[in-house]
C-alpha cells in the first residue's frame, strides 16, 4: 500500500469527508470504515472479553496526523486523544521535516527484557558464575516454550545475571534477552521467565521469586532525527528560542518532566489508537530518561551554522503489531492498516519520528507565541457547544470568546442568547 501524507486542507473538510479520503488512501472496506467511523455500532461483546466487569466504552477521538515522510516513506498517522492541538501540531512539524527531506530513523531488534528475581543465595559471585556457565542450556530451556517464535527468527538470544543489594539483603537478578520479532512480547517472555525459574533454583541453590518482563526496554530502542530550516519555524531568534527552551529542560526536572510529555502526546496517542500498552511505553520511557541518576529529555536540540535547527530522539519502544487489542479490538486493527507499517520495528521508527515532531511543535508554540493560542481556539468550541450552541453557530461564538478572551461558559451563554435573539 502506497500512501501520499502529503494532503492539503486535509483539516478543512468535512470529518465524513476525512474519512472517505482516508478509506481510499488506504483501501478500507465498509466494514472497517463504519469501525472508524462510528465506534458506537462496535459490537460491546468484543470489548466485554478484553477486561472485566465491562459497563460501557469511553470513545476517544481519532485524528489522522498528515505530512510524515520517514526513511523515505510517507505515513498517515491515527492518533487517538482528547487534547486540542496535538494532531495539527504533529501534522504542521512534520510539513516542515518534509520540506529538509522528511526524518531518518533506525531501530534495534525487538528484544525484551525478561527478569527472574533470585533471593536466599548463598554466594551471589559463584551463582553467577554458575548461570553463565549454563547459559546455551538455560537458553535453549527457554526457547522450548515458543518453538514458533524461533522459527521465525525471535527467542531467547542471552542471559545475564546482575548482583543487586536491597533491603531485605542481596539479590542475583537474572536478564533473559528475548527476541519477540511483531509483538510487544510480554506473553512470551513472562513464559520463558516462568519456564527457567526452577532451572535457576537448582544452578544457584536460591529461591526465585519475581518472574516477569521489565518495561525498561534497553535493548529495543528506536531513534529518529531531523532538520527545520529556520524560515519554517519563524527566523533565527525563534531557532535560539527552541534551543534555549530544550537546555532549560536538561537543567531543571520541573521543566524537563513538561518537555518530555509533550514527546508522549504524540507517541502515546498513536499507542492507543492502535490497541498498544500505553502505561508499558510511558513507565519505559520515563525511565529511560532517568537511565544515567538524573532525569532528562528524551530528545536533543541543536542551532545548525545556517541557523537551522536539527533535533534527534531516542527512546525504548516496545510496540506490537500482534496479539492483545492490536487483534481484538476493530477499530485498532484499522488504524494499523492505516498507519501501513510492516514490522514493529518498523512502527518504532515511525512513533520515534511523531514523538520528535511533537516535542518540536510544542517548544516551538511556547518559544514563539505561547502554548495557549492554538489550545484555546479549540477549546472555544468545547465551550461554545457545552453551553448549547447549535452546530450552525459554534464557530461564531468561539470566535467571539476567543476575540474577547472571555473563553468561560457564562459568555457563551450570554453570546448564544444574543445570537438567539
Amino acid at each position: 500500500m502506497v500512501v501520499n501524507s502529503r494532503l492539503e486542507g486535509f483539516y478543512k473538510l468535512s470529518r465524513e469527508e476525512r474519512l472517505k479520503l482516508i478509506a481510499e488512501q488506504c483501501n478500507l472496506s465498509d466494514d472497517e470504515m463504519e469501525a472508524l467511523g462510528d465506534p458506537g455500532s462496535m459490537d460491546m461483546g468484543v470489548l466485554d472479553r478484553m477486561i472485566e466487569n465491562v459497563v460501557g466504552a469511553i470513545p476517544i477521538p481519532v485524528g489522522i496526523a498528515t505530512n510524515f515522510k520517514v526513511n523515505g516513506k510517507d505515513y498517515l498517522i491515527p492518533m487517538a486523544i482528547e487534547e486540542p492541538s496535538v494532531v495539527a501540531a504533529a501534522s504542521n512539524a512534520a510539513k516542515g521535516a518534509r520540506d529538509t527531506g522528511g526524518f531518518k530513523a533506525s531501530a534495534t531488534e525487538p528484544v525484551m527484557i525478561g527478569q527472574i528475581q533470585m533471593v536466599k543465595v548463598k554466594n551471589p559471585d559463584a551463582a553467577s558464575a554458575k548461570i553463565s556457565e549454563n547459559k546455551t542450556a538455560l537458553i535453549e530451556e527457554a526457547n522450548s516454550v515458543d518453538p514458533l517464535l524461533v522459527k521465525l527468527g525471535g527467542g531467547a538470544k542471552d542471559i545475564l545475571s546482575r548482583k543487586i543489594q536491597s533491603m531485605t539483603g542481596p539479590m542475583v537478578i537474572v536478564h533473559i534477552l528475548v527476541d519477540v520479532r511483531d509483538a510487544m512480547g510480554a506473553n512470551a517472555v513472562n513464559t520463558m521467565a516462568e519456564k527457567l525459574a526452577p532451572a535457576l533454583e537448582r544452578i544457584t541453590g536460591g529461591k526465585a521469586r519475581l518472574r516477569i518482563l521489565s518495561n525498561l526496554a534497553t535493548h529495543r530502542l528506536a531513534r529518529a532525527t531531523a532538520t527545520w530550516s529556520k524560515d519554517f519555524l519563524g527566523g533565527e531568534e525563534v531557532v535560539d528560542g527552541i534551543v534555549e527552551a530544550y537546555s532549560f529542560a536538561a537543567a531543571d526536572i520541573y521543566r524537563c518532566a513538561t518537555h518530555n510529555k509533550g514527546i508522549m502526546n504524540g507517541i502515546t496517542s498513536v499507542a492507543l489508537a492502535t490497541g498498544n500498552d500505553t502505561r508499558a511505553l510511558e513507565a519505559g520511557a520515563h525511565s529511560f530518561a532517568s537511565l544515567h541518576g538524573a532525569y532528562q529529555p528524551l530528545t536533543q536540540w541543536r542551532k545548525e551554522r545556517n541557523g537551522d535547527l536539527t533535533g534527534t530522539i531516542e527512546i525504548p519502544l516496545a510496540v506490537g503489531l500482534i496479539g492483545g487489542a492490536t487483534k481484538s479490538h476493530p477499530v485498532a486493527r484499522t488504524n494499523l492498516k492505516i498507519l501501513g507499517v510492516e514490522s514493529s520495528t518498523e512502527f518504532a521508527m515511525v512513533l520515534a519520528s511523531v514523538g520528535l515532531a511533537q516535542n518540536l511543535a510544542a517548544i516551538r508554540a511556547l518559544a514563539a507565541e505561547g502554548i495557549q493560542k492554538g489550545h484555546m481556539r479549540l477549546h472555544a468550541r468545547n465551550i461554545a457547544a457545552s453551553a448549547g450552541a447549535p452546530p450552525e453557530l459554534v464557530e461564531e461564538v468561539a470566535s467571539r470568546l476567543v476575540a474577547e478572551g472571555k473563553i468561560r461558559m457564562d459568555r457563551a451563554k450570554e453570546i448564544i442568547d444574543e445570537l438567539k435573539r
